[in-house]
């Protein structure tokens, strides 16, 4: 190794190749980007899209596991649609949100709970194939922390949008995940070109068989996924992509209060969890 590329450091806010010595980001003018506070293993760690995406399946994964555990009925109950399906008393415990959850109870936390349960094998294995599939792309165009902010408040907006609608009880990270695709929707007729249509045709795709998946399918919430897929355009909008602006602190800021809020929406239910059934 020369003594040029021990000095190469990727930028940790825009990913690219340069000098550790600089004094600024020729990218996108992050200052200091070489100091051990911007640049060591824990900040490349939790800056990182792949392991945040990882991250996020483990929480859906953990949370379903622990409704499977504190429901009353049996796991292998069902066919193929309701196997490991946790019961909604458990459900409804952690975070369950709807007209039910936040008229009754006034779980306005339920909003961002309900993205991370889900009622059966089926439902959490398609939303995390879905997320993984498409999360990558939005950080990628977007920015690692700005895909955090998406997805949370996308999430938000959807479930938003079914309580008004008066949907009584609902779980699933569907609604984040058309967040995301509501973002790369905006981004692909926003940007234009030959790359920005092929993404805006190839996430329209996605849209298309979400609507017709929810009128053929019952039980899915499609408030849920309209106001997912409205509330990722509009974040997308007011956030903007990497190619007319790159991620700043503020970007950084809000991601780590969507995290918080999350964070704290979770424990809450683990909470009401516990004094229910324990």
């Amino acid at each position: 190794m020369t003594s040029a590329e021990r000095r190469s450091i990727l930028c940790p806010n825009c990913r690219r190749l340069i000098s550790r010595d600089e004094p600024s980001c020729p990218w996108c003018g992050t200052s200091r980007p070489g100091s051990w506070l911007k640049n060591n293993p824990f900040t490349r760690s939790i800056g990182s899209a792949d392991r945040l995406v990882r991250l996020i399946i483990t929480v859906n994964v953990v949370m379903f596991v622990v409704s499977l555990l504190v429901s009353r009925r049996a796991p292998g109950m069902g066919g193929l649609f309701t196997a490991l399906s946790p019961d909604w008393r458990s459900l409804l415990a952690l975070g369950a949100t709807g007209v039910i959850p936040i008229d009754r109870y006034g779980r306005f936390w339920s909003l961002l709970s309900a993205n991370y349960l889900h009622g059966g094998l089926l439902h959490i294995l398609f939303n995390m194939m879905a997320l993984r599939q498409i999360a990558p792309l939005v950080a990628q165009e977007y920015g690692t922390w700005r895909m955090v902010s998406i997805y949370t408040l996308a999430g938000v907006c959807g479930y938003l949008l079914s309580y008004v609608a008066g949907v009584g009880y609902t779980i699933g990270a569907s609604a984040a995940v058309c967040g995301l695709i509501g973002s790369l929707l905006y981004y692909g007729k926003s940007r234009g070109g030959v790359y920005g249509q092929a993404v805006f045709r190839e996430v329209g795709g996605w849209v298309v068989g979400l609507f017709l998946f929810g009128l053929v399918v019952p039980g899915i919430n499609n408030w849920g996924h309209g106001g997912g897929v409205v509330g990722g355009i509009v974040v997308g909008f007011v956030l903007g992509y990497r190619e007319r602006r790159q991620e700043s602190l503020l970007d950084k800021f809000l991601a780590a209060v969507c995290i918080l809020a999350t964070v704290a929406s979770l424990a809450l239910g683990l909470v009401s969890a516990w004094f229910t059934f324990v």
